[in-house]
C-alpha cells in the first residue's frame, strides 16, 4: 500500500487547521502591537513637539542678534535689551557642576563595576543614586544653600554649581556603570594574562573602551541640569549685571525666565520667551551630542 493510500489519523486535521491558523494570528498580534507601539511613541513626541514647536514660534522672533549676546536686560517696560550675561552664568555654573560631579561620579562608577562588585558598600552607593535620581530638584537647591549659601554668607555661582552637581552625580554614576559593564570581559582577562595589575586594566582598556558611553552619560546629565531653575534660585540667585565671580551671585537662563515671565511687561516677557528659546537651543545641542557620541563604538 501506497504511504498516499493511508487513511488520515484522527484529528490529524485539528493539527493542519491550527498550524494554518497561527501565521494568521501573529500577522493580526503583529498589526496591534504596532499600532500601540505608534500610539504610545506619538504621545510621546506630540508634548515634545508641542513644547519645541510653541517656545519657537514665541522666541525666535524675540532674538535680535546679537543683542541678546552682548547687552543686558533693559528696565521693566522698555524693549531694547538682551540676556547675555545669563548665557555666561548659566555656562560658569554648569562648568562648576562638571567639575565637582563628572570625577566624582566616574570614580564611583568604576568602584561599582570593578572593584566593589557585589560588596555591601556597592549596594549601598547604587540605592543612595536610585534614591538620588528621584529627589525634586528643589530640595537639592535647598541641601547646597544649608551646607554652602550660608557658611559663605551670600548667594554665588560656586553654591549653583554645587546644587546642580548634586543634580548631575546620581546620572553620571549611573551612566558610567553601565558603559563600563558593557566592556567584554575577554578584554580584561587578556589585559590581566599579559600582565596588567587590575589598576593598568582598567586605566588603560576598560575606561578606554567605555569613553564614548561615558561622555554620553555626562553630555545628558549636563543637559537635564541646564533646565533647572528651582536650585538655582536657593544658591546662584540673579543679579543684572555682567558677572564672572564664582562666589558672586550670577544670572541663569532658568531664573531669568522665571523672573522675566512674571513681570507685568509685555517686553520682559518676550525677553523671557527669547530665553527660553535659547535654554531649548542648548538643551538640544547637548542631546544632539550626546547622541552622536552613542552611535561611536566604544570597542
Amino acid at each position: 500500500m501506497d504511504i498516499a493510500d493511508k487513511e488520515p489519523v484522527p484529528g490529524s486535521e485539528d493539527l493542519d487547521l491550527s498550524k494554518k491558523a497561527i501565521p494568521g494570528y501573529r500577522r493580526v498580534l503583529s498589526v496591534i502591537l504596532t499600532g500601540l507601539t505608534v500610539m504610545f511613541t506619538a504621545s510621546v513626541l506630540i508634548p515634545l513637539v508641542a513644547v519645541v514647536y510653541g517656545v519657537s514660534k514665541k522666541g525666535i522672533n524675540q532674538l535680535k542678534f546679537p543683542t541678546v549676546f552682548t547687552e543686558l536686560p533693559p528696565p521693566p517696560g522698555l524693549t531694547e535689551g538682551g540676556f547675555g550675561h545669563a548665557i555666561i552664568g548659566t555656562l560658569i555654573t554648569l562648568g562648576v557642576a562638571s567639575v565637582i560631579a563628572v570625577p566624582f561620579g566616574v570614580l564611583a562608577a568604576i568602584y561599582l563595576a570593578e572593584f566593589g562588585k557585589g560588596t555591601k558598600v556597592a549596594q549601598f552607593v547604587k540605592f543612595s543614586c536610585n534614591v538620588l535620581t528621584g529627589v525634586p530638584a528643589i530640595l537639592c537647591g535647598l541641601f547646597a544653600y544649608s551646607i554652602v549659601v550660608i557658611p559663605m554668607g551670600n548667594f554665588s555661582a560656586f553654591s549653583g554649581g554645587v546644587a546642580i552637581a548634586v543634580l548631575m552625580l546620581p546620572i553620571i554614576v549611573r551612566a558610567t556603570e553601565e558603559a563600563l559593564l558593557l566592556v567584554p570581559n575577554e578584554m580584561r582577562q587578556a589585559a590581566m594574562g599579559i600582565g596588567a595589575t587590575r589598576f593598568q586594566m582598567v586605566a588603560s582598556i576598560v575606561i578606554p573602551a567605555a569613553l564614548p558611553a561615558l561622555i554620553t552619560g555626562i553630555v545628558l546629565a549636563l543637559g537635564r541640569a541646564a533646565g533647572e531653575a528651582a536650585p538655582l534660585l536657593f544658591t546662584a540667585f540673579n543679579n543684572n549685571f555682567w558677572s564672572h565671580d564664582l562666589f558672586q551671585p550670577v544670572a541663569t537662563l532658568p531664573v531669568l525666565i522665571y523672573f522675566f515671565s512674571i513681570i507685568p511687561y509685555k517686553a520682559s516677557q518676550d525677553l523671557a520667551w527669547a530665553a527660553a528659546m535659547m535654554l531649548v537651543a542648548i538643551v538640544l545641542v547637548f542631546s544632539i551630542a550626546a547622541r552622536f557620541f552613542s552611535r561611536q563604538k566604544s570597542y
